[in-house]
């Protein structure tokens, strides 16, 4: 199974002739290919960053097949293609194998009211866990990992892998971060920082088998 990382949270990942997409939002300046490309769509929470919605709309109007997994709030605004998941959920989207862990959105500030986020299992394999740092009640092989926006925190992320106990981790949310602040992530929260795992900053584009 091939990961790719697209700009800011999205993630594709490809098996043969099928593609499973995850958070394609407007801080990806392909989201609308990519959704386009894609055989079953994942959204983690319904905030613009990790939605299109615009894009994601039209194209579950071009294609009646299509479908998305999301949260209960996200999937009442996408329309009758979208199905609400929660966490214990397992599904098989495109011929993958997902579960679900999570139900609530980090918090950003005690005046802002906290969305629904659920994380994504993959092929009991590679966890996505959208905005947050809840630790999921599964083995994980590859931990995604949130590194920049106003709920990030390097100190909770370090304990979020520390908990997860992953084999190899891949930076994502990163968009709010400098070239520097990348590589200062890397180094908190790597081989030689606070977790023991490196830390793998792929570009946006780039792809890893996982």
């Amino acid at each position: 199974m091939r990961l790719t990382k697209h700009a800011h949270a999205c993630v594709t990942f490809t098996d043969g002739d099928r593609t499973l997409l995850i958070d394609p939002g407007t801080f990806t300046p392909n989201a609308a290919d990519l959704i386009a490309r894609a055989d079953a769509i994942l959204v983690t929470h319904e905030h613009f960053d990790h939605l299109d919605e615009t894009a994601l709309r039209a194209e579950l109007a071009k294609r009646p097949g299509l479908t998305v997994h999301t949260t209960a709030e996200a999937a009442a605004t996408l329309g009758d293609q979208a199905f609400a998941v929660s966490a214990g959920d397992r599904i098989e989207v495109a011929g993958f194998h997902v579960t679900v862990h999570g139900e609530d959105h980090a918090l950003i500030h005690a005046d802002i009211p906290r969305v629904r986020n659920v994380g994504f299992l993959v092929e009991d394999r590679v966890f996505h866990p959208g905005d947050s740092y809840v630790v999921p009640e599964a083995a994980v092989e590859t931990l995604l990992v949130p590194t920049s926006g106003p709920w990030t925190k390097f100190g909770e992320a370090a304990d979020f892998v520390r908990a997860v106990r992953p084999g190899r981790t891949v930076q994502i949310h990163e968009l709010m971060l400098s070239e520097l602040g990348r590589n200062s992530a890397a180094r908190f929260l790597g081989a030689d920082g606070l977790t023991g795992v490196p830390l793998e900053n792929l570009a946006p584009g780039a792809s890893t088998e996982v």
